[in-house]
């Protein structure tokens, strides 16, 4: 599903934030991304996107990201913000939903009936023609999530998905990506949340793929995380 192969890149006049990050994920695959603040995460996301130009080579669903591809990559993968305000553009909640499928060619009554199934899948309901400028942070993660759902993507990155989320919220969303099919990749400092909703784990230190393993091996070997500057989940803790 997704190929990345000696992926460096660095941002003008600093280091190399990502350093020959070399993985893959398949079809259907729940992947953590963990590491500390500055370790490439957010990057490597935008890389897997198109949004910047690395050295290597990414796939995408056996397509290169380049230039060429970058609108069938977008179909493909959807990415849901770490900043909500930056996804949340139109009017209201049901406005943003939609715009995404009706720009690919989806009908205006498609589009709706899908938004109607997420929000209910989400128990979004009441949100559905709330104006975005009047959402809470919680309800606005949660409804720019519910727009990146909405276009059936084959793949979700999402970049600290439980931010400004909470307990209810950040349950419900547990609950939504333990029945939801798809590949997904997801960046968090949660551990708890990424040990809940994935099944491997990529440790990124310093922008190198420091390791790559089933989540729980990973996130139960206190000696790593804390070498990387990461806590161990409280669920993998002894009393």
């Amino acid at each position: 599903m997704i190929d990345l192969n000696d992926v460096t890149f660095a941002y003008p006049g600093s280091g190399e934030v990502l350093k020959k990050i070399r993985f893959h994920v398949s079809e259907g695959e729940r992947v953590g991304l963990i590491g500390a603040n500055g370790s490439g995460k957010t990057t490597l996301m935008r890389a897997i996107l198109g949004l910047i130009a690395v050295q290597g080579e990414i796939t995408v669903d056996g397509m290169p990201v380049d230039k060429s591809h970058l609108s069938e990559v977008r179909k493909t993968v959807g990415f849901v913000l770490q900043d909500s305000e930056q996804q949340m553009f139109m009017p209201t909640v049901l406005e943003d939903m939609v715009f995404g499928p009706v720009s690919y060619g989806q009908s205006r009554q498609e589009a709706e009936q899908r938004a109607d199934e997420v929000l209910r899948s989400l128990q979004l309901e009441k949100l559905k023609y709330a104006h975005n400028h009047r959402l809470s942070g919680g309800e606005k993660k949660m409804a720019a999530i519910a727009t990146i759902l909405t276009m059936q993507p084959k793949c979700i990155l999402m970049d600290e998905p439980t931010a400004a989320l909470d307990p209810y919220y950040r349950r419900k969303l547990i609950q939504t990506l333990q029945t939801i099919p798809g590949t997904r990749i997801i960046a968090s400092h949660d551990m708890d949340f990424i040990l809940e909703t994935c099944d491997r784990v990529l440790l990124l230190g310093e922008g190198r793929l420091v390791a790559d393993a089933d989540a729980r091996t990973i996130l139960t070997d206190e000696k790593l995380l804390l070498e990387n500057r990461l806590e161990m989940p409280y669920g993998c803790q002894t009393p």
